[in-house]
This record gives structure tokens, C-alpha cells and sequence, in this order.
């Protein structure tokens, strides 16, 4: 299940985000979307977890965590966006 995660601090690194997540079960893949121009962070990322009841738990238990003072929000994301997201990184 892709997942997408907003509000995030613009100092949380791809390397806490695994972390976060990590405790749910296997991540497949996980960015934070990062702006071109600035090359900083543009406050939100996907993580891609492959056992949906894994993905599920860490939606449940992350959404509305409080991370570097602000309240993320976690929610299943349709792969479409998880791809051309992606897409746009390169």
C-alpha cells in the first residue's frame, strides 16, 4: 500500500521517515518529495509497504503523531500520485 504522509517539519530527512515507519513492518520504498529549485523539502513524502495489514496499522498509529512540533497526517495514497510524485524527483 502506498502511502502518503503530509505536514511533515522540512528538516525530517528520508532516513527519519524509515524510521517512523519501520516499527509497522517491511517498507518497500520511501521519499520525501524535495523541490527542485530550493532542493528542500516540500513538507510531505510516500512510503510504499507491501502487507496492506502492516500499512494499515501504521496509518492508525502514525496519523496525527505530534514529529518536530507538528501533527503529520498519514493516509492511504493511490499509486498514481506515488509514481508521478516520483517521476518529478528525478
Amino acid at each position: 500500500m502506498n502511502i502518503l504522509v503530509r505536514n511533515l517539519h522540512r528538516g525530517v530527512t528520508e532516513n527519519d521517515l524509515l524510521q517512523l515507519f519501520k516499527p509497522f513492518g517491511t517498507i518497500k520504498s520511501h521519499n520525501i518529495v524535495i523541490d527542485q529549485s530550493t532542493g528542500k523539502s516540500k513538507g510531505f513524502g510516500f512510503v510504499d509497504m507491501p502487507d496492506n495489514s502492516e500499512a494499515a496499522a501504521a496509518i492508525k498509529a502514525l496519523d496525527g503523531k505530534l514529529i518536530r512540533g507538528l501533527k503529520i497526517r498519514v493516509k492511504a495514497s493511490n499509486a498514481r500520485s506515488f509514481k508521478n510524485t516520483a517521476n518529478k524527483r528525478k
